[in-house]
């Protein structure tokens, strides 16, 4: 997998990679993480990726790794593994 660069956001942290003929776009916060994948051929240039990354979209992120926390914690807590 090869690196192209981070996107700058006060909320997370945002990599772009590419392996395989894929753009990746890693978003992670604390233990979380989320990754979506980009056919190379469907966009004509990183730019076009980061540019739709808009608030729309990352307020949906945000509210993803809030129900992703949410649903970890309530497994540990229901299997005994926190109190």
């Amino acid at each position: 997998m090869r690196y192209i660069k981070d996107i700058i956001n006060p909320d997370f942290k945002i990599s772009i990679y590419q392996w395989n003929n894929k753009y990746i776009v890693k978003i992670e916060t604390g233990m979380l993480e989320q990754t979506y994948k980009i056919d190379e051929y469907d966009v004509t240039s990183v730019d076009e990726i980061e540019s739709s990354l808009d608030e729309s979209f990352l307020a949906s992120v945000r509210k993803r790794f809030d129900d992703m926390g949410t649903d970890f914690n309530d497994t540990l807590l229901r299997n005994e593994v926190i109190f």
